[in-house]
């Protein structure tokens, strides 16, 4: 038989195991605050972070005083959820007009093109604001490149300027994309495809091309092109040289050879236009420029879909 004094080391045993299992469960719940509290000071620390950068980026301020050339840029490609974007741009040319030291205004653009809705929906703003504003001129200097919807944006303007080893032209539409039928069928792969509408799978890119759907294809991008060209007429008018068709073929040309064809006009960058063409050398920028919380929220994915573009095709461009 078991002593009372076995039986008792017993319970103390068990009592003391329990003690030990209850002071551990204490203390990982005091760690577990004490990490929760860190974390939640960590987070408020970042957020705080953001916020003062997000208020930095959006403080920019324009001179109100004194006479000065207004700065607009456009760089990268033109699309909705680019930079370079018509809300943006509308929003800063409008600025720029109706603030009333502004003497002349300056697009300096870097850009391969672009969407044709954003590029035209540009144009037409400038043109509106051109006869609104008379007395203000709006010129064009391009940097790097000015292709395509870039040029399409440029020809609004009263004048462009380039450097001699700019490139400028591209006046031409495309679509392109990748036909998989053959991959999949020398995988066994079997492509099942349902649709309600005849042309609901116009240029799958599993499914053999139809001819029927290429040529549509072909009409809009035909239909796309000639209204870029039309633009350009409006915009060059009879500064276009001969040799139209080569110019409008979907070539490009650096910037001394541009203004042989009359895409362009003058030799310039953007301090000269500002100093010997306006005649006011102190430059106000009034281009909205990509905030960190903009970055911070692209990083995110918040912006993910704008970036798939159809299936494994692109939307039309002018590029």
């Amino acid at each position: 038989m078991e002593s009372i004094k076995d039986m008792t080391d017993k319970e103390n045993w068990g009592d003391k195991a329990l003690e030990k299992i209850s002071q551990t469960a204490f203390s990982e719940q005091r760690k577990a605050r004490r990490w929760g509290i860190f974390f939640k000071l960590a987070t408020l620390i970042y957020l705080s972070i953001l916020l003062f950068f997000f208020i930095s980026d959006n403080d920019k301020k324009i001179a109100t005083t004194g006479y000065f050339t207004a700065l607009i840029s456009i760089n990268g490609e033109i699309g909705s959820e680019s930079e370079a974007n018509a809300n943006d741009f509308k929003r800063n040319l409008n600025d720029a007009y109706n603030n009333p030291g502004t003497k002349g205004i300056i697009l300096s653009i870097n850009s391969p093109g672009g969407s044709p809705v954003q590029a035209g929906i540009m144009n037409d703003e400038i043109r509106r604001l051109k006869s609104q504003y008379p007395q203000i001129p709006i010129y064009a200097v391009v940097e790097d490149i000015c292709a395509s919807g870039a040029y399409y944006v440029a020809v609004a303007t009263d004048s462009i300027f380039v450097d001699k080893a700019s490139i400028v032209g591209s006046i031409g539409v495309l679509m392109d994309g990748f036909g998989f039928e053959e991959t999949i069928n020398k995988l066994g792969i079997e492509r099942r495809l349902m649709t309600a509408g005849n042309n609901k799978a116009l240029l799958d890119p599993f499914s053999p091309i139809n001819p029927k759907h290429k040529a549509h294809v072909q009409d809009l991008l035909d239909q796309i092109h000639q209204q870029f060209i039309n633009v350009v007429m409006d915009g060059r008018g009879e500064k276009l040289k001969k040799g139209k068709e080569e110019i409008f073929s979907g070539l490009f040309w650096n910037g001394e050879k541009s203004i042989k064809l009359g895409l362009t006009d003058y030799l310039g960058d953007l301090d000269y236009v500002a100093r010997e063409i306006i005649g006011h050398e102190q430059i106000e920028d009034f281009t909205t420029y990509e905030t960190f919380a903009d970055r911070f929220a692209k990083q995110l994915g918040v912006s993910i879909g704008s970036e798939i573009r159809g299936k494994f095709f692109n939307n039309f461009v002018l590029k």
